[in-house]
């Protein structure tokens, strides 16, 4: 197949153009060129602004475009319309932020969506994120019709990944000793390996799959303690989870996600219990969680030792945070 990729060296998107140069499609990547500029010397890259440059992709076609780069309402909307008639199919790699209300179990892709009253708003922040991602998919389907393909991913996992909201359990686990952990180990967790959405984007594009689908994993109900139980056994370490409770983090003032990543306080745990069997229906496989965790252990391994991570809690905040938490027992 010939595929276009909006972005392509980050993440995801590097993933993506692994996965379809071994299934052996040919591929197009459209981006600004500063992420990563040596990547893929092997892959046409065409370099612009998605807001002011599409006319660069000249009236060329594909039978598929992925987009990954996607944030905002206009953007998309531009995008999807200048493409329509140039390609098979559409994708666009949305988020299980979309979803209106965290309060509710096990959403699938018909529970309501988060919107905001203008659907133009151009300010991104975590506030508006899955609203703007609500309106991204509909500029999606009013151009494509029934030639798109809509995945919801929940947290995304493994080598590459920027924010280092999955990396940060495994990299903390490697440094052993006492590990301040939220509520209990049976806090629920969802996160998909990049690979294997990459790999099931891939798919679905090969056999013509369109439609809507959360994709998150694992398969079966996960826990926070069977991850920490994982990354202990892959890094053959001492280090022991000292698990706190939620009215002390937020006394604390630790933040969900940000601090403590994977975690939401039990009214906000809607994310992390999506439905993903409409994917799974569709041949969404996983690999084995211990592979993700080692293969993103042996990728932070090869970069700097001072390159701190994007999330967790610092080692200082951390020491300091369980010392108030011993305190509170020792009274």
């Amino acid at each position: 197949m010939d595929i276009l990729i909006l972005g392509g060296t980050v993440f995801l998107g590097r993933h993506l153009v692994e996965t379809a140069q071994s299934r052996g499609h040919r591929l197009t990547l459209f981006n600004r060129g500063r992420s990563n500029p040596g990547l893929f010397p092997d892959v046409e890259q065409i370099h612009g602004d998605r807001a002011a440059d599409l006319d660069r992709l000249g009236n060329r076609r594909w039978d598929a475009v992925i987009d990954t780069s996607g944030y905002l309402p206009a953007q998309v909307r531009a995008a999807a319309g200048a493409l329509a008639r140039r390609a098979g199919l559409y994708v666009f790699i949305s988020t299980i932020s979309v979803y209106a209300d965290f309060t509710r179990p096990h959403m699938d892709e018909n529970a309501p969506l988060a919107r905001l009253d203008d659907p133009e708003e151009t300010a991104l922040d975590h506030e508006t994120y899955g609203a703007l991602k609500t309106h991204c998919e509909d500029a999606v389907l009013a151009a494509l019709l029934d030639r798109a393909l809509i995945i919801r991913p929940g947290l995304i996992a493994g080598p590459h990944d920027p924010t280092d909201r999955f990396t940060y359990w495994p990299v903390r686990m490697a440094q052993g000793g006492e590990l301040l952990a939220p509520e209990s180990p049976g806090v629920p967790v969802q996160f998909i390996d990049a690979r294997d959405l990459a790999a099931w984007t891939l798919a679905c594009l090969e056999q013509g799959t369109t439609g809507v689908y959360n994709a998150t994993g694992p398969a079966a109900p996960y826990t926070l303690g069977e991850l920490l139980a994982v990354c202990r056994q892959a890094t053959a370490t001492d280090a022991t989870p000292v698990w706190v409770d939620a009215d002390f983090l937020a006394d604390q003032g630790v933040s969900p996600f940000v601090d403590m990543p994977l975690w939401v306080p039990d009214a906000l745990r809607g994310i992390s219990t999506v439905d993903c069997r409409r994917a799974l229906a569709a041949g969404l496989t996983f690999c084995p969680v211990q592979a993700t965790v080692a293969d993103t252990l042996h990728w932070r391994r090869n970069l700097p030792d001072n390159l701190p991570l994007r999330a967790g809690l610092p080692p200082e905040r951390e020491a300091s945070l369980l010392a108030a938490w011993h305190r509170r027992y020792l009274r």
